[in-house]
């Protein structure tokens, strides 16, 4: 079973690492990440934090990019080159497919993360900055965060067209950064059909949120260890649902 799934896992990296369009946003994620020294010397105050602040939004925005584009295409394309076809006919699930999809999309997600990430340190070093455990723990989170992106859009995958995944996807994404004004939203409502409705969306959509540490990284604020250790957990827990609810829909799909 292990076996089934890491052929899987490696093919679909593979699959993604061929991609043009993954070489193009990692191209210029870190094209953007270095640009950043240039916004920083155009800016007042410290450069430094400057840089950081830039460069390590320039990332988080090209890997956001990067998580949806491949998990949006991977399971889609599979069923209309009726690829799918082949694999399902031998001794694979379709448990162990879709399990094996979501790593290799971790695995490729890893590994631009992983790029962009060794050449902003690098030139963080050359411009005069120390090296920083707390940006470690940042891009820690940040594939955290699309770890749940990359779930989120193999689920819409497994049902639907790259147009509408892509869309349902963003959405999710943007959702995901304000879902503290579900909170606001419960404080003024005055129906209580509505205030659990409200309630019910603040924990049942993804809260990316929990993901977000640049602000304390960038003003070098201390961390509170237990809200990293929720985080972790939430983000599993999330990604595990995502996957039982893909699988469950993907067992129902006919491929006839």
């Amino acid at each position: 079973m292990k076996m089934k799934i890491k052929a899987i896992a490696v093919n679909t990296f593979k699959e993604s690492a061929r991609n043009k369009m993954f070489y193009l946003l990692v191209f210029f994620g870190i094209l953007f990440a270095l640009s950043s020294k240039l916004i920083s010397f155009l800016t007042l105050g410290d450069a430094i934090k400057v840089l950081k602040d830039t460069g390590l939004a320039a990332i988080n925005f090209f890997c956001v990019l990067i998580a949806i584009f491949t998990g949006i295409n991977l399971v889609y394309k599979e069923i209309e080159k009726k690829t799918v076809f082949n694999i399902l006919s031998k001794p694979v699930s379709r448990d162990q497919f879709i399990i094996g999809k979501f790593l290799g999309l971790a695995l490729t997600m890893l590994t631009a993360l992983a790029a962009m990430a060794g050449i902003f340190f690098l030139f963080v070093a050359l411009s005069g900055g120390g090296f920083d455990l707390k940006i470690i723990l940042y891009f820690f989170m940040l594939f955290l965060e699309l770890l749940v992106i990359v779930a989120i859009s193999l689920l819409f995958s497994s049902f639907t067209t790259p147009i509408l995944s892509f869309i349902f996807t963003v959405s999710l994404y943007l959702i995901g950064h304000i879902m503290w004004t579900f909170n606001e939203f419960k404080l003024i409502l005055r129906v209580p059909f509505w205030k659990y409705f409200t309630q019910a969306l603040y924990y049942l959509l993804p809260n990316l949120d929990k993901f977000n540490i640049k602000n304390e990284v960038v003003m070098n604020t201390a961390l509170n260890p237990w809200t990293i250790f929720f985080s972790v957990l939430y983000a599993l827990a999330y990604i595990l649902a995502l996957l039982a609810v893909t699988i469950l829909i993907f067992r129902k799909r006919d491929f006839q």
